[in-house]
């Protein structure tokens, strides 16, 4: 770190301003908190300490001054300078501010939240800040239920949410929400938006990337679908993406969600039908079974929050 003494110690080793180092002296030593300081460790500082210790004073002074202004040059922006014993020798701290330890806190919460073709704000998402209106309240519920019983057993089996509603009722912001409460906790969680993720299934075949993309997701502690539905899938998305996941996360017992604007019947209906119109409905069956086993179904309603 840079002695911020350093113009102080120049002045002494010249040794040609001397009126100017007197009255810089004299101001160091007149600032409350380091005559404060002195006075109290002065039976462990004679005067050569205290006059070796200036450069140190004088830090202390300067970058006080720019933490009180805020000024960005401080030697550590968010550390407060704080004077401390060093053997026979004043020395100068850093010690990280309350907003400092609260803004590390809130980026090793959000460093818990691994958003993937998500809205840019869904990190922002929290249970305080859901609207707690009648139509949604129910969902509420079940997500704060969820959120108790796996903090508290996190190691047991706990069914996910398939959170089913129209457009804009708040499905991905309470996936956000959960997600951010868990990692205030100390829980990992990964959001994907679902059809985005399978386009780039798609891409990643070209590169022979598909199976650490897959891995990534099916692997993950927790796991957030988003807007499941919102596209038709191809018999290989269906049955080697999608279903590949589930199977994973049913055997490992894995925490999943899935938020869609289709209810689980709807869901099985569209999975039936591939892109080419054959129907398939043994498959779309037992990718349900699975999408069953890993959540419970929970309806949301409300007016259109996109649109204000």
């Amino acid at each position: 770190m840079e002695d911020m003494g350093k113009e102080l110690s120049q002045i002494i080793r010249k040794g040609n301003y001397q009126d100017k180092l007197a009255e810089m002296v004299q101001k160091v030593l007149q600032d409350p908190d380091v005559a404060a300081f002195i006075a109290e460790h002065r039976d462990q500082l004679t005067d050569a300490d205290i006059e070796k210790s200036y450069a140190k004073l004088y830090e202390f002074v300067q970058e006080k001054r720019k933490y009180q202004l805020n000024d960005p040059t401080m030697i550590a922006p968010g550390y407060e300078p704080q004077l401390a014993m060093n053997f026979h020798f004043i020395d100068v701290t850093y010690v990280p501010t309350e907003a400092l330890m609260a803004r590390k806190r809130e980026e090793e919460i959000r460093s818990r939240v691994r958003a993937v073709d998500m809205p840019k704000d869904i990190q922002d998402a929290s249970i305080a800040n859901f609207d707690r209106d009648t139509e949604r309240s129910a969902a509420l519920i079940e997500a704060m239920t969820f959120i108790n019983e796996f903090v508290a057993t996190p190691k047991d089996f706990h069914k996910g949410l398939y959170l089913v509603g129209d457009f804009g009722v708040g499905k991905t912001y309470l996936l956000g929400a959960i997600a951010h409460e868990l990692a205030v906790r100390g829980f990992e969680t990964t959001l994907v938006h679902f059809p985005t993720f399978t386009v780039e299934m798609k891409q990643a075949i070209g590169n022979d990337s598909v199976g650490p993309k897959l891995d990534a997701v099916k692997r993950a502690p927790i796991l957030m679908l988003d807007d499941v539905g919102a596209d038709s899938m191809s018999p290989w998305i269906r049955d080697e993406v999608f279903g590949v996941i589930l199977q994973h996360r049913m055997q490992e017992q894995l925490p999943t969600f899935f938020s869609s604007n289709f209810n689980l019947t709807e869901f099985e209906e569209h999975l039936s039908v591939s892109q080419k119109g054959d129907e398939e409905p043994i498959k779309a069956k037992r990718i349900m079974e699975r999408v069953r086993y890993l959540t419970k179904e929970v309806w949301m309603s409300g007016r259109n929050r996109r649109h204000g």
